[in-house]
């Protein structure tokens, strides 16, 4: 049962990290997404950073999809610090996604469940 739920999480977290890489496809104007729209601003519109600056952000978000990507397969192979990998990306996530709440207020939520979940787990 346990390994199920391993399997299960580390879907999950995969998920969530294949999911950054929409920052890439957006801000680098490669598609259109009606819920994920391209601009140039983080905290609410409050910053402008110009298209340089989102794409920066944009590959900001790609390196933290990796780390979650990562974290996944560390889960699944036993890794022996997967756990200090996933705390270490789904804080960096949790900034990010918070210098973008207007569009990634999900992912702000996901990340504290991450983080909720390795502090309430115990260690495997």
């Amino acid at each position: 049962m346990v390994r199920y739920l391993t399997y299960l999480a580390a879907i999950a977290v995969g998920i969530h990290g294949v999911i950054h890489f929409l920052g890439i496809v957006v801000y680098f104007e490669l598609i259109e997404i009606a819920d994920l729209p391209y601009k140039t601003t983080l905290l609410g519109g409050a910053v402008d950073v110009g298209d340089a600056g989102i794409r920066v952000f944009a590959v900001l978000t790609a390196v933290a999809g990796v780390g979650f990507v990562a974290s996944a397969v560390a889960l699944v192979t036993d890794w022996r610090y997967w756990r200090e990998l996933l705390l270490a990306v789904t804080v960096f996530s949790l900034v990010l996604t918070t210098l973008d709440w207007t569009v990634a207020s999900a992912g702000v939520l996901a990340n504290l469940a991450i983080l909720a979940g390795l502090f309430v787990i115990p260690r495997l």
